[in-house]
């Protein structure tokens, strides 16, 4: 199966955003690409405090949902929306994942566990908690093209939940991202690598680039790693669509090799 992940550098304007991701999109498409995955915070990334504090839409009348439900339709499809802001609460958002069938369904959706709340070494902090709700499902996917786990960026960090989805089953796992340039460059390939390793599956991530509107920087370098921890496709740090071939029988022979799927054991 031919995938494609789209590295953008989105930012404070949802409308250009959207039609940038439909270019890639349409492009992709006609290169053959099935599935087509997008980054974390596809629809709005701002640093203005004020910005992020007037932007929200519920489910229902979010722009993107509507019209990449329609363009996987017509385009016969599988487009993974890596998250767009969601209304939760009076205050705070999800950070909600849509994997879109190619009849134009939302297959599944998923919402950011595991929350940045940080202060790096390079003097930024994060507090992603004080504008998301964080979410409480492990959420994986079985499709007629592949098995989907579903996870965003700093949930990466966590072993566990990859487990639990790839104990599910699930062979593909998902890692849309905004990494920043200080811990991408120190982490994101050997966790990305590790995930793959540990659990016999595809990691595909799409990550963001560039600079973004507020002056945030992320550290693009989308990926895709096979089930032996083998980077088979990498996009470096301008935008640009990554495409990449799948398949699933390398994770079966890799877990038929080395089956430690089957092997966790309680400790004491």
């Amino acid at each position: 199966m031919k995938i494609a992940l789209v590295q953008m550098t989105s930012g404070a304007d949802i409308f250009s955003n959207l039609a940038y991701l439909t270019d890639a999109i349409r492009e992709a498409a006609s290169k053959g690409a099935l599935f087509i995955s997008s980054p974390e915070n596809s629809d709005f990334i701002s640093d203005d405090h004020f910005k992020n504090q007037s932007y929200g839409y519920s489910e229902n009348d979010h722009p993107f949902l509507s019209h990449f439900k329609n363009l996987a339709k017509d385009l016969k499809v599988w487009i993974h929306l890596g998250s767009i802001k969601i209304n939760a609460d009076q205050d705070r958002k999800f950070n909600r994942s849509y994997i879109i069938s190619d009849s134009g369904e939302i297959a599944a959706q998923y919402d950011k566990i595991h929350l940045f709340d940080v202060d790096l070494p390079s003097g930024e902090t994060r507090r992603e908690s004080s504008s998301i709700k964080p979410g409480k499902k492990v959420v994986d996917l079985r499709t007629e093209i592949g098995h989907f786990g579903l996870s965003i960026c700093y949930d990466l960090r966590f072993p566990d939940l990859y487990r639990k989805l790839s104990k599910s089953g699930a062979d593909l796992l998902l890692v849309p991202a905004a990494f920043t340039v200080s811990t991408g460059e120190r982490h994101w390939e050997v966790l990305l690598r590790a995930r793959a390793i540990e659990n016999g599956a595809y990691v595909i991530a799409a990550a963001q680039c560039g600079v973004h509107d507020g002056d945030r920087k992320t550290y693009g370098h989308s990926m895709v790693v096979d089930p032996w921890g083998k980077v088979i496709a990498e996009a470096g740090v301008q935008p640009i669509i990554l495409y990449a071939d799948i398949d699933r029988k390398e994770s079966q022979l890799f877990r038929s090799a080395i089956p430690s799927l089957n092997h966790d054991r309680d400790y004491e």
